[in-house]
């Protein structure tokens, strides 16, 4: 396993028993808190499906999901199943991922600071949505990106 897929920062109790339950809750009853959504993706090994809250990221009317904490569960999991779902209330809405390379990130990782930067930017080592291109570009293999396109 390379250093880069090791590049995880994982969430305290607060974040996993009270933020990461609230948005979820909500979320299931159809209630978008920054454009959340709950994704579901199966699992690499067990092949179960596996839900964690995310937030949605639209770029030039293209979605994305991007990874603040790094190689967590579900980038592993969604590069093995190459897709999955997301859940707003009762709608669900299947799609097909593609892994962004590094070179192709900035824009992405600057508007996902641009809006959720009180909430990650932590994640993110100094590095904000007025950082430069290659400030971006080195740290950008620690955030996996994927477009996502709707079935």
């Amino acid at each position: 396993m390379s250093a880069e897929s090791r590049h995880v920062i994982k969430p305290g109790w607060v974040t996993i028993h009270v933020v990461n339950r609230a948005v979820a809750w909500m979320t299931r009853r159809g209630i978008s808190v920054w454009g959340s959504r709950v994704l579901a993706v199966r699992g690499r090994k067990s092949g179960e499906w596996r839900r964690t809250p995310v937030n949605v990221l639209t770029v030039d009317g293209a979605q994305y999901l991007v990874a603040p904490r790094g190689h967590v569960q579900w980038t592993h999991n969604m590069r093995a199943a190459g897709g999955g779902e997301l859940h707003l209330g009762r709608r669900v809405q299947a799609f097909t991922a593609v892994e962004v390379g590094d070179d192709d990130k900035p824009d992405v990782l600057r508007a996902y600071l641009k809006r959720w930067k009180a909430e990650v930017g932590i994640f993110f080592k100094g590095v904000g949505p007025d950082s430069p291109d290659e400030d971006l570009r080195a740290i950008a293999h620690r955030h996996p990106v994927f477009r996502i396109t709707p079935c």
